[in-house]
């Protein structure tokens, strides 16, 4: 589960979260509403890490990793599927690995590189990608249809 334990988060002089406390248990669906600057872009930065709390503390399980879309997606005709697998970082950095031993003939730079592309899942990608859009509320009808500027709504909403 998330914990968020009196928490005070401030950006600037601006306090966003003023002993904020919440718990948010595995499987719950929770919604975060607010006019532009009130502070959602900054919570999910809280919970990825990217910004810490001013006060309290906060608790994700660190097995747990955590998934995000850009407010501002590009159109392109690239299946949905294939645009989410090419967001996972991790995996396109094994890939990356993988390309570039198998340029040289340095055998045991490529058994890691490829036990990398293991370790980033890369035999379940599309289908971890998969279970994130239907887990938004798309339709399985939909998962290899081309990403378009209509996501980007349904996301922001």
């Amino acid at each position: 589960m998330i914990t968020l334990k009196n928490v005070t988060l401030r950006r600037g002089a601006k306090v966003l979260l003023d002993n904020t406390s919440v718990t948010i248990n595995p499987g719950e669906k929770v919604g975060l509403v607010g006019r532009n600057g009130a502070g959602k872009s900054s919570m999910f930065a809280l919970l990825n890490g990217t910004l810490h709390e001013d006060a309290g503390e906060y608790y994700i399980p660190t097995q747990w990793r955590m998934g995000q879309v850009a407010q501002d997606m590009p159109e392109t005709e690239q299946g949905a599927t294939d645009f989410v697998v090419e967001g996972d970082t991790a995996l396109l950095v094994a890939q990356q690995e993988v390309t570039a031993s198998e340029a040289t003939e340095d055998y045991d730079r490529m058994a890691h590189a490829y036990m990398a592309l293991q370790d980033a899942g890369a035999h379940d990608a599309p289908a971890r990608a998969q279970a994130l859009i239907l887990g938004l509320g798309f339709k399985t009808t939909e998962l290899n249809n081309p990403v378009r500027p209509c996501i980007t709504t349904l996301l922001n909403h």
